[in-house]
């Protein structure tokens, strides 16, 4: 029994041993995979440290890289700011050098009149002295020589103008005649300085106004109309005191209304489509009035001139229908006193010829009728009848005076009146000529019944200095040449614009 025991013992202690064995080997193939698997992931992490590193340093070359460029943009502008500040500075010391110039300029003038009047005075002086004669002893005298001289040439001119007169006492009964018929007249004094648009729908306002009211601008900045559409519901209302304007505006604003499409770039397109359609109803309402009047042989220049009286009023009175009006009436009149029909329809029908003109010329419409009817070629008889159908030009023709009756029949042109729209617009137009006489200056336009001028200057001969110097002369101008109430906003604007075509 004992030795089955012992044997047992010993069976037990072997197995044990051999587990002993086994486990230790077990334990060093594990610390063997287990410092493999270190080494390796040491290595990975290596790795991936350098990468990292690699992407570290170029990122911070780049933005090194970054950092000097944009050191040396900042230093380009500096150094472009430092040139603008010292162009400035020399421009400035140019001015006060020009200003110190003419300073002395004027007072170099100056003494040289004082001392002009100085020499005249002294010579005044001498010759007195040698003639023994004050200046106005001399001047009697003359006055007793030449009238002892002239006297009996004087004698025989009254003699001769009187059997004249004479001769023609016929001529003389005409004139007296139609000098009574010149007091009928009748006042007209309706006037009107806007256009109204009708509206199909209401949101295109909103259209008309545009983005920050960029295309309402666009448009009163291409016809010089003042264009409101908040006033009247339905209606847009164009306001001026230029009928071709309100027209050129009114056919424009239709169109952009009717195609839908309102754009800055647009608007300008339709402007100029506008001003081309109202160009040829100025050609073809000149021609049917010359028509209706029977007078044939116009000139083409005078032609346009009498069409834009189409858009222009007088007194309230369309001025194309008050001048073909006045040829019929001219002709009846011609006809019964026996003075040539022809030429008192012509003059009549162009009477008004300049106030197609007056805002674009200084002076007098029937001065301006006249000096266009010779410029262009129209008989000396008609230039003169239409120079002298007012009261300020002595009438020297029996035509000129049957003109100034008419007018005063179809017109109501005698006798004293208040301010109106006629008035209104000479003040609008004496505005942009006063401002169109600058050098450089594009277009102007009187807006805000005269509260504001705009200025449109050509950018490649005026720069923006020149800009501020000229709002400042012009406002200079207007006050020393003008009378208004209130204030007047002169805006001088300079426009920049690159235009290409893709082909």
């Amino acid at each position: 029994m004992l030795p089955a025991i012992l044997l047992g013992i010993v069976g037990i202690g072997a197995g044990y041993g051999a587990n002993v064995v086994i486990t230790k080997k077990k334990l060093g193939s594990a610390e063997d995979a287990a410092e493999k698997e270190l080494k390796k992931a040491k290595k990975e992490a290596d790795q991936v440290l350098k990468k990292a590193r690699d992407e570290a340093s170029e990122i911070a070359e780049k933005a090194r890289k970054d950092e000097q460029q944009r050191r040396k943009e900042v230093k380009e502008i500096e150094s472009r700011l430092r040139d603008r500040e010292e162009s400035l500075d020399k421009k400035l010391d140019t001015i006060d050098k020009r200003s110190e110039a003419l300073r002395k300029s004027e007072d170099e003038v100056e003494s040289l009149k004082e001392e002009i009047r100085s020499i005249r005075v002294k010579q005044q002086e001498k010759l007195e002295k040698v003639a023994k004669l004050t200046k106005k002893e001399a001047t009697d005298k003359l006055m007793q020589m030449t009238e002892r001289d002239i006297k009996n040439d004087l004698t025989g001119l009254i003699t001769k103008l009187q059997n004249e007169a004479k001769d023609q006492a016929e001529e003389q009964a005409a004139l007296i005649i139609t000098t009574a018929m010149e007091r009928m007249a009748s006042e007209v004094t309706a006037e009107r300085t806007v256009t109204a648009v009708k509206l199909e729908d209401e949101e295109m306002k909103g259209r008309i106004i545009g983005k920050e009211g960029r295309n309402i601008q666009a448009l009163q900045r291409a016809t010089g109309v003042d264009i409101m559409v908040d006033d009247t519901p339905g209606m847009i209302i164009l306001s001026s005191f230029d009928p071709v304007r309100r027209e050129v505006a009114r056919v424009a604003l239709e169109m952009l209304l009717k195609d839908g499409r309102v754009h800055p770039g647009r608007i300008e397109e339709v402007v100029e489509k506008a001003q081309k359609q109202v160009q040829k109803d100025v050609m073809h309402a000149a021609e049917d009035a010359a028509r209706e009047v029977g007078v044939i042989g116009i000139p083409k220049e005078i032609m346009q001139l009498l069409g834009e009286l189409k858009y222009r009023t007088s007194y309230g009175q369309n001025v194309l229908k008050h001048s073909t009006e006045m040829a019929h009436i001219a002709g009846l009149i011609a006809d019964q006193i026996g003075a040539d029909v022809k030429t008192a329809k012509y003059a009549a029908l162009v009477h008004d010829l300049g106030k197609a003109l007056t805002h674009k010329m200084e002076g007098k419409h029937h001065h301006i009728s006249g000096e266009m009817l010779r410029k262009y070629g129209a008989p000396e008889a008609i230039a003169l009848a239409a120079e002298q159908h007012h009261d300020d030009v002595e009438a020297t023709t029996v035509e000129a005076l049957i003109v100034r009756v008419v007018d005063a029949i179809s017109a109501a042109r005698p006798g004293a009146r208040n301010i109106s729209a006629e008035n209104f617009g000479e003040r609008m137009r004496d505005l942009e000529n006063t401002a169109l006489g600058f050098q450089g200056v594009d277009k102007a336009y009187a807006i805000s019944a005269g509260r504001e001028v705009r200025v449109f200057v050509k950018p490649q001969s005026v720069d923006d200095l020149t800009a501020i110097k000229m709002a400042r002369d012009i406002a200079t101008k207007i006050e020393s040449t003008m009378q208004y109430p209130g204030t007047i906003k002169v805006n001088v604007i300079r426009e920049t614009r690159a235009i290409e075509f893709a082909k």
